[in-house]
């Protein structure tokens, strides 16, 4: 066991060294005529002229995509090192030609090349990602580049992550309009008066047409903008101007500008109206489990012990089923043991981003904290699966052992495999590399199946779940009962107060999944966490009791479908976001939404599904 975790710790201790990509975590203190790095990203797609228009790709493209005919440094375009989560939500960061020196050159207009014979097929491509709303995203010490907006509502002035590769009015129907001149804007701090810190980066970008080839102007405003053609070669020119704008801002807060939560008032009316919900419905649980629990203790408790005939009635009459052994097992055990998995990631995760460690400035750090998580926790998973499998008089427990550690990961990757298909089809630099598909794997046999055994092992070491009745020889007959305590509608409709208390919050989640929009309210994301959690329980426990009082004793099942029926409702909305939100022509756009929320509603079914089957099972235990 020791040997175990001092593995365990060995590979956390190397993924934190070499996986993790910290840009911004220390300060980076310039002098004056010292380089300044320009880093180039991924193209991604963004929501056309705020949030009223819809979303039209799901690709991502490498900055370096030949058919955009960007200008690369001398020597060819070098990749930067990135993190496991960096590579999975699709970062392909490269150095770039741009020569920037602290403080020199200020206001100075330069050229910084010059491309010829871009044809009319890569002009077309170029066109139809400025229609799609594609935007350039740079990041320069750790910081992205971003465009200055005010928000609406207050009149706070917050920056914006990445700015237009063009400009296209979808109703004028004009042609796109090509931003091949950036004014760049380099806002800096002075900790001591001999150095300089930046503190944020700002593009103002624009259109420059008329004859390439003449001398270099930065002059937008006199000159009619370029317009690619798509039916001939035509040559263009990529002009950039640096001003340097000392600011009081200091290094320690310069993401203040751009962590800037939209009316944060949504998220406090969604997070008290979710409380207020489920505060009134533990209320509501608590006066009917009362009053009616107590009353039929009351009535039996009033019988005469003496009598040779004593009439049980409601729950009373299963009390010698309930622990009779369900339909499949096996597989209920294995999906209890995978939804603590899920528990144990996601609460450790919250916490490290409540702590600061999942902030925007670390680039990939919550998808590589949760792959981490997910493979050190396998034996959470395989603890609850082999207890619960025991608890349900299985007897096959390497078989139990294995599938727990199996099968989840390997849907999983399924999906995963044919959604990077998908991502290699459309061109898009999105795609996982082979390498990073391997470590993969790498941390599923190597880290999480192999503690998923050990998980497995030690909760078939302890003693049995002895049940507190005996279960009956023969099974009782069960009378029909309503149609609204049936298995699927009993699912659905314990599953919309728990959806209720999360949906503000999965808007934004899903924004910033598929619309480039970096998540940062993870205080608001773990109360509502808390809140749904609570409510999934208390509204598991009336269906169950409901259940059991209409003479149905094949709980288990039932405890498990309520508990993850939220999930069906995040899959509606997640169908209804996308008629609402999105716009994806291509079929690979669908395919890639699709499949990524078909894992989301997985995942949601799985970690609350899990919740209140494992409350009953201790407390019909005791």
């Amino acid at each position: 066991m020791r040997l175990v975790l001092l593995v365990a710790s060995s590979l956390w201790a190397t993924l934190c060294v070499n996986g993790f990509y910290l840009p911004g975590a220390a300060p980076h203190d310039y002098v004056l005529g010292e380089r300044v790095a320009l880093f180039v990203n991924a193209l991604t797609p963004n929501l056309l002229n705020g949030d009223d228009n819809k979303l039209k790709s799901m690709i991502n493209y490498d900055y370096y995509n030949p058919k955009f005919r960007f200008c690369e440094p001398e020597g060819g375009a070098i990749k930067q090192p990135e993190s496991l989560g960096s590579i999975l939500f699709g970062d392909r960061i490269f150095n770039s030609p741009y020569d920037i020196k602290m403080l020199s050159d200020n206001k100075t207009c330069r050229t910084l090349c010059t491309v010829d014979d871009v044809t009319g097929e890569e002009a077309k491509f170029i066109n139809d990602r400025i229609k799609e709303g594609y935007e350039f995203n740079w990041l320069v010490d750790g910081l992205p580049a971003a465009t200055m907006k005010t928000d609406t509502r207050n009149g706070d002035i917050f920056f914006d992550q990445g700015f237009n590769l063009g400009q296209y009015d979808a109703e004028l129907q004009d042609p796109p309009i090509f931003n091949n001149h950036y004014d760049v804007m380099f806002r800096y701090h002075k900790p001591t008066p001999d150095t300089f810190r930046i503190v944020g980066v700002l593009v103002w970008p624009s259109s420059i047409g008329g004859l390439q080839h003449e001398p270099t102007t930065c002059n937008h405003e006199t000159l009619r903008p370029l317009i690619l053609s798509e039916t001939q070669n035509q040559t263009i020119r990529y002009t950039y101007r640096i001003t340097w704008n000392e600011s009081d801002t200091s290094w320690a807060t310069r993401w203040d500008n751009y962590l800037h939560i939209l009316d944060p008032r949504i998220h406090w009316f969604s997070l008290i109206n979710s409380i207020v919900i489920s505060v009134f419905l533990c209320v509501m649980v608590n006066m009917v489990l009362v009053r009616s629990v107590s009353r039929d203790i009351s009535r039996y408790n009033a019988i005469d012990l003496s009598e040779d005939v004593q009439e049980d009635w409601g729950w009373k009459l299963v009390h010698g089923e309930v622990f009779r052994t369900p339909q499949n097992p096996m597989i209920l055990s294995v999906m209890v043991g995978n939804g603590s998995q899920l528990c144990a990631m996601v609460a450790v995760t919250l916490i490290f981003a409540l702590l600061g460690f999942l902030s925007p400035s670390n680039r990939g750090s919550l998808a590589t904290v949760m792959m981490v998580c997910w493979s050190l926790f396998g034996g959470i998973g395989g603890y609850f699966s082999s207890r619960v499998y025991a608890s349900l008089g299985g007897t096959d427990r390497r078989k139990n052992s294995f599938l727990t550690a199996t099968i989840l990961p390997s849907f999983v990757f399924m999906i995963f495999f044919i959604l990077n298909l998908c991502l290699l089809i459309a061109g898009s630099s999105g795609a996982v590399p082979f390498g990073t598909m391997l470590l993969i794997v790498l941390l599923w046999f190597g880290i999480s199946a192999p503690l998923s055994a050990i998980g497995s092992y030690l909760g078939s070491k302890k003693l049995t779940i002895e049940h507190p009745t005996r279960v009956n020889a023969i099974p009782r007959q069960i009378p029909p009962g309503p149609k609204y305590l049936r298995p699927w509608p009993a699912a659905i409709l314990g599953g919309i107060l728990p959806f209720g208390a999360a949906f503000i919050e999965l808007y934004y989640v899903l924004t910033s999944l598929f619309a480039s929009r970096a998540y940062y309210a993870f205080g608001f994301l773990a109360l509502t966490a808390g809140v749904v959690t609570l409510t999934t329980a208390t509204v598991a426990i009336l269906f169950t009791y409901f259940i059991l009082c209409a003479e149905e004793y094949r709980w288990h099942w039932r405890a498990f479908l309520t508990g993850g029926g939220s999930a069906f409702w995040v899959f509606g909305y997640g169908l209804f976001y996308w008629a609402t939100r999105l716009s994806l022509d291509s079929m690979s756009g669908r395919v890639i939404y699709l499949g990524y929320l078909i894992l989301l509603t997985l995942v949601d079914f799985l970690a609350t599904g899990k919740k209140p089957f494992i409350l009953f099972s201790r407390n019909s235990a005791k």
